[in-house]
């Protein structure tokens, strides 16, 4: 009997232990993204942040020793301004009309520029010029003062010695607007937006496209042209608290993904996560693929870099709505992107793009290899993963049929043959999106119904609707956002996050205007 009581005893453990450890996975099993609850915790507008902002390069003048060295000048008249660095202030000053051209950086068109402007007196125009060292070809963008009024703006562009324009772009010339402040230029590939700063939101006071005379994204342009603190000057002085060049935050952020493994697991590296998100400017195709990082318990967005795409025809270009994962069985960083650049060219089709990169294109100013796969057409919002029990590579979209639908397509390779197995789902889709939650694959997507879907994987059945309070949008405003719910391993005070945008426009810009949004912090909880 005792053998027998020990025996039962035995099996009774060890039904027990199997039990504690089969519960815990058939919860995560039986878990529905529909009965998670997500809570609002934080919400920001980055506006140009300095914070954020990655440097490219500036001149200080309180850091000037040898300025000739430092900072080579041009004067371009007869007339040579008085240049005097005192404190931290750089000051011109001329009696009669001088043109003086200080350089201060290498050239970037996907970079922010910034004049601190402490004071102004006189006549004249201050900007910046952007050329090769023959000034065979260049782009100059100025501010038209009198005194600290600014009264118009200006772009002149030259190529190939022969000036092909020379005129005002200011939204409504004869304005008087302060020049006391911040001078920015936002240059976005092929366009650009230059914005005034004075103790308020940054007032854009002009825009334009560059690209119909010089496309300032060519490698060429990227590799031999040099960024100047341009002026002209008559009966005047100026004085300048700082110039710099950086990668920004522009005007808003949107198009939010999670930088993901192969598998679709999020990439949790360092304690943080990464995120693609697009940096706004104007329309299209004026965005940028910025990638940011966040420490999933708090809300520290940082900004970590900038991602140009490379299609192998000597331009450099900006693609948005990007998903990238790590491929760890190929150690090469791929993904998929939407080509909006098509959009400064009439000859271009938009279409889906594969990318590829052996280094890390998350830091700093990167090229990943774009190559174009046959998804040509109106496909915007790809995500990408390998399904290890279907062993097919798997692929969530939105295409336009009587607005954006979601659908699956899948492939035995990842970057080519993809065929459609889903889809079109009935609702509005956007911001589509493939997350575990559980052991479980679902589909999200936002929509234009105030509602963020739930969708099965891989099949796109309706399977809920995300349950947040506070959402990222009102009766005012669009409600087409990105979900991007990702699941936490254990060890976090939440299960699940989600950081989205709404689709507030930045005032002041003329249309087409697609420079939503702010940063909505969720944490979600069974």
């Amino acid at each position: 009997m005792r053998r027998t009581d020990f025996l039962l005893k035995s099996i009774c453990c060890l039904f027990v232990y199997a039990l504690m450890a089969w519960n815990p996975l058939m919860a995560q099993q039986d878990v529905r993204p529909d009965g998670i609850q997500f809570t609002r915790q934080a919400v920001r507008r980055f506006l140009f942040d300095k914070d954020l902002s990655i440097p490219l390069s500036a001149l200080h003048p309180s850091e000037i020793i040898g300025m000739p060295v430092m900072y080579p000048t041009a004067h371009r008249r007869t007339t040579h301004a008085s240049i005097q660095t005192t404190g931290n202030r750089l000051s011109l000053q001329s009696e009669k009309i001088s043109t003086t051209a200080i350089w201060f950086g290498g050239f970037n068109p996907f970079a922010t520029y910034t004049i601190d402007l402490d004071s102004c007196k006189g006549e004249g125009e201050i900007g910046f010029e952007f050329s090769d060292e023959q000034l065979k070809n260049q782009c100059t963008i100025t501010a038209v003062f009198d005194d600290h009024i600014m009264v118009d703006a200006r772009i002149k562009i030259v190529k190939d010695s022969i000036t092909l324009v020379e005129k005002s772009i200011a939204f409504n010339p004869g304005e008087k607007n302060s020049l006391q402040g911040k001078i920015i230029l936002q240059m976005l590939g092929s366009g650009m937006v230059l914005y005034l700063q004075h103790n308020d939101l940054p007032k854009p006071v002009a825009q334009c496209e560059t690209s119909e005379y010089l496309d300032l994204r060519k490698m060429d342009f990227i590799h031999s042209f040099q960024s100047r603190l341009f002026l002209t000057l008559e009966k005047g002085r100026v004085d300048i608290g700082k110039v710099d060049a950086s990668l920004s935050s522009g005007t808003g952020l949107a198009d939010i993904r999670a930088i993901t493994y192969e598998n679709g697991d999020p990439l949790l590296d360092k304690g943080r996560l990464w995120y693609t998100m697009t940096v706004r400017g104007r329309g299209l195709p004026h965005p940028m693929q910025g990638v940011f990082s966040m420490s999933p318990s708090v809300f520290d967005i940082k900004m970590e870099g900038v991602i140009v795409f490379d299609r192998q025809d000597g331009l450099l270009r900006n693609e948005v709505a990007s998903h990238v994962f790590y491929d760890r069985k190929e150690s090469v960083w791929r993904g998929l992107t939407t080509g909006f650049s098509a959009f400064a060219n009439k000859q271009e089709k938009k279409q889906l793009l594969t990318i590829e990169s052996k280094q890390d294109p998350r830091f700093g100013f990167s090229i990943m290899r774009a190559t174009p796969f046959g998804m040509v057409g109106d496909y915007e919002d790809p995500h990408i993963l390998f399904d290890a029990k279907a062993k097919k590579w798997r692929m969530l979209t939105c295409t336009n049929e009587k607005g954006y639908k979601a659908i699956m397509l899948e492939s035995d390779a990842w970057n080519k043959g993809y065929t459609k197995i889903a889809g079109p789902v009935a609702n509005n889709s956007t911001g589509t999106s493939i997350q575990k939650i559980g052991n479980q694959f679902y589909c999200f997507s936002g929509s234009k119904d105030r509602k963020i879907y739930i969708y099965t994987y891989p099949d796109l059945k309706e399977a809920g609707i995300l349950k947040m309070d506070l959402p990222p949008w009102d009766e005012t405003s669009g409600s087409r956002v990105w979900p991007n719910v990702v699941q936490l391993p254990e060890g976090y005070p939440f299960r699940y996050v989600a950081l989205m945008m709404d689709r507030f426009n930045y005032p002041g810009l003329q249309s087409p205007n697609w420079t939503y949004g702010a940063l909505y912090l969720y944490h979600g909880n069974h």
